[in-house]
């Protein structure tokens, strides 16, 4: 009865990093800033693949979806961790709250996937390249990718629908600068043991699972790459796996120090930068990583910028 009384929720409020004003206008503006280039470099691989025939191939085409990717992940998290910067109440609706939780999640799944479908991609270029435009078909590739989408919904479903129902009666803060799963469990007036535990295999049986794809692939790769006679040949091959394993190494490490652990409250603080490092820093880095290392985008880059040049020219002397 005494729960049947309980006032539900209908509001959090997400806490964020709880630092002096100053610190906070300066992680406002620090963010912002990272945020703004993580969506105009992102864009800009999109649209570069998109527009560009040179980079008409199963890896970038693998590479802009992995841009959307960074580009949705940031926007669902990042927009209203700098709105409630200057706010006073720093709230989110409940049904806000997990939605916020819902797609960060099923996106961040999905990039997870894409990752391996890269390695993947990766293996048969180099370990077999001959048939690389057969297996790597149009077809094959679109269906990596909603496999990837659909694997990602797959694999967050039961927790989802295990936290879903759970009642929240207060307290409503959140320790956290948006609502991941962990600081929302916590908050439940019911036993959260389940979904906990739902919410644990999910994480490592997606990120292990995902992690070891990857690293089987790469295993063949490294095999192939040491068995070309020329050290030229080695590098030349290397340098196309250089930039997938970067940012593999990036996500994977901060996502499973965070969502790996059976014990999550007692690291709540440090967990929040591990976050950022996800959300922020490495979608920024992305579009770097992928274009300053490659050839074929600076040249994209730089064709664009050229032609974007000349028409400004043009247009100031025809006036």
């Amino acid at each position: 009865m005494e729960g049947k009384n309980k006032t539900r929720v209908t509001e959090f409020i997400l806490l964020g990093f709880q630092n002096e004003k100053e610190v906070e206008v300066l992680l406002f503006v620090v963010f912002l800033l990272m945020y703004m280039i993580s969506l105009i470099g992102n864009t800009m691989i999109i649209l570069l693949v998109c527009v560009d025939y040179r980079l008409y191939s199963p890896m970038y085409f693998f590479v802009a979806n992995l841009s959307f990717l960074e580009v949705t992940i940031t926007s669902t998290v990042v927009p209203k961790m700098l709105a409630n910067t200057f706010s006073l109440t720093k709230v989110i609706s409940f049904t806000g709250c997990l939605t916020q939780s819902f797609f960060y999640f099923l996106l961040g799944s999905t990039e997870f996937f894409i990752l391996a479908v890269m390695s993947f991609d990766r293996y048969v270029a180099i370990c077999n390249p001959l048939k690389y435009t057969l297996i790597m078909n149009k077809q094959t590739c679109v269906l990596l990718i909603l496999g990837s989408y659909v694997g990602a919904f797959l694999s967050i479903l039961v927790s989802s629908i295990l936290t879903a129902p759970l009642p929240f009666c207060g307290p409503n803060v959140i320790n956290h600068f948006f609502c991941d799963s962990a600081p929302v469990l916590k908050l439940a007036c019911a036993d959260i043991s389940l979904a906990e535990l739902a919410d644990f295999i999910s994480s490592a049986v997606l990120l292990l699972g995902s992690l070891l794809l990857t690293g089987v692939s790469y295993t063949y790769i490294v095999i192939t790459i040491l068995r070309i006679p020329s050290v030229q040949g080695r590098q030349k091959a290397f340098s196309t796996c250089v930039s997938h394993i970067t940012v593999v190494t990036l996500y994977y490490g901060s996502s499973i120090f965070i969502y790996v652990q059976p014990k999550k409250s007692n690291v709540m603080d440090v967990n929040k930068f591990a976050t950022v490092l996800n959300t922020i820093v490495t979608p920024m880095l992305n579009p770097f990583i992928y274009s300053l290392r490659n050839e074929k985008v600076k040249e994209s880059l730089r064709d664009v910028v050229n032609k974007c040049v000349s028409r400004v020219t043009n247009l100031r002397y025809h006036k």
